[in-house]
């Protein structure tokens, strides 16, 4: 059996959506499951499209997913160049092979011609297809400043699609493309084609989007006398309401974006590869080695995969705790530089650490932290509506919160050992003594310290907080009243 080879051909035309990077991911695990090679492939031949700084930004996107390639840019390799811009003479040589063979024609017809035969078509109820309209005499030389066309020879086309299964076609899907623009460009329909084959690629996964082009490709390999790769057509990414594919106006985010609020890559990797695949279990947490193992290109899904970023989230903070609980504090403070609040800045990574670790197993993003753990640095606002409207305190009087107070102060005031276990046995006295329930005076003693809408449990807040700042907080809030 021939080494599995596959590849990730972006084009460098801006920010890299959620659904270029699943296209990544799948063609990544099935090289690595294989022993085989994955490679990145910059499809920069749309001069007008082009933007400067996206390559950068695609090969960063798959380094921080931890989509390291075998061969591509910054790497090398066999099969190079690896810039489509830099691969013009191996276009052109396939090109006048077809020339020559007669399978491909020099095209001078202006646009607006084309457009016209297009409009005639339109107003007749029938397909366009170019094929109907070539020039009576074909041109088999090339000409600078003239693009090239396939010529078509149309016939049924039977292949099989490793996800959408068995496939067929019939001659009214082909046409004559073009195949070189007529800035001497290739068209992705054609250059793909070539590249593939002379970097060894053994499988072409891409979007389900192309399957309809499929049949004008296979024609191509035909003329060309190229053997066909497996064919892998991915489902759609579709927007929450399912009804289209995802797109920029249906809330998703680029990578970046999603990076920049505080998603781990783990997390983005895991639900990317899990939106479209399925093992066939109840799992939904995936480290790299496991997707590795477990992918395969029969369990990927025909239809098209909802977008949902509560599940991303959600998943997010499932792989927050599982680093946290299985790799310690310091593995999660590692990636928390830049989402910690301004007033974290005076404080000892010691004391930071020490927030984390009472608060991590509360957070969604990293990006959480800013709002999540302010009061532990700063004394927060003393907002006495926040006292008057919360749930479990707005059926108490000033007066009996005031005495609530000073009880709680006092208690805790003569706690000598502040630590977690100290605390929640002078907090369950309190409780006793008070004859309140733990939702009242828990929450008074947690707004009156925080004035915050969540915290952690209360003995740990506390414990953190240290004695002198939480009674000085108490203390505060009870003389406003």
């Amino acid at each position: 059996m021939n080494k599995v080879v596959t590849r990730f051909a972006p084009s460098p035309t801006g920010y890299i959506h959620i659904g270029n990077v699943r296209s990544a991911i799948y063609p990544y695990l099935l090289a690595r499951q294989n022993d085989g090679d994955f490679i990145l492939r910059i499809e920069d031949t749309d001069r007008e499209r082009y933007v400067d700084g996206a390559t950068e930004l695609i090969e960063d996107t798959l380094q921080w997913l931890g989509l390291e390639w075998d061969e591509g840019p910054e790497v090398g390799g066999d099969h190079g160049p690896y810039f489509q811009s830099e691969r013009l003479g191996h276009y052109h040589e396939y090109i006048k092979k077809l020339l020559a063979a007669g399978r491909a024609y020099s095209d001078p017809t202006p646009p607006e011609v084309i457009e016209k035969y297009r409009k005639e078509c339109s107003e007749k109820k029938i397909p366009f297809l170019y094929r109907n309209f070539r020039p009576e005499k074909l041109d088999f030389e090339l000409h600078e400043g003239v693009p090239v066309r396939f010529l078509s020879e149309p016939k049924e086309y039977d292949w099989v699609d490793a996800v959408m299964g068995p496939m067929h076609a019939g001659p009214e899907t082909q046409d004559d493309i073009i195949l070189i623009k007529k800035d001497g460009f290739p068209t992705y329909n054609f250059a793909h084609i070539i590249d593939d084959t002379e970097m060894g690629v053994t499988h072409v996964m891409r979007g389900v989007e192309y399957l309809s082009s499929t049949p004008n490709y296979l024609a191509l390999y035909d003329a060309l006398g190229i053997k066909r790769p497996v064919l892998v057509s991915l489902p759609h990414i579709l927007a929450p309401t399912g009804n289209k594919k995802l797109g920029k106006r249906d809330g998703a985010k680029s990578v970046t974006e999603y990076r920049n609020d505080g998603v781990l890559h783990e997390a983005m990797l895991n639900y990317l590869a899990c939106l479209g695949w399925n093992d066939g279990t109840e799992q939904e947490i995936y480290t790299m080695e496991e997707l590795i193992k477990k992918f395969s290109l029969e369990k990927i899904q025909k239809s098209g995969a909802r977008y949902d970023e509560t599940k991303l989230l959600w998943m997010n903070g499932q792989w927050i705790r599982r680093i946290f609980d299985n790799n310690g504090a310091e593995a999660l403070y590692n990636r928390t530089a830049g989402f910690w609040p301004e007033s974290a800045d005076n404080y000892s990574e010691e004391y930071r650490l020490r927030v984390l670790s009472v608060i991590y197993d509360r957070l969604k993003t990293l990006s959480d932290l800013g709002s999540m753990t302010d009061y532990f640095f700063k004394d927060p606002e003393i907002d006495t509506d926040m006292l008057k409207s919360n749930k479990f305190l707005k059926k108490m009087s000033e007066a009996e919160i005031e005495d609530l107070l000073k009880i709680t102060i006092s208690t805790l005031s003569s706690v000598e050992n502040w630590e977690p276990d100290s605390l929640q046995e002078a907090l369950n006295w309190l409780l006793t003594e008070t004859d309140k329930k733990p939702a009242e005076l828990f929450s008074l003693i947690r707004i009156a310290v925080s004035f915050a809408p969540f915290s952690p449990a209360l003995n740990l807040t506390l414990d953190v907080l240290g004695k002198s700042v939480t009674l000085a907080r108490l203390n505060a809030v009870a003389r406003s009243l």
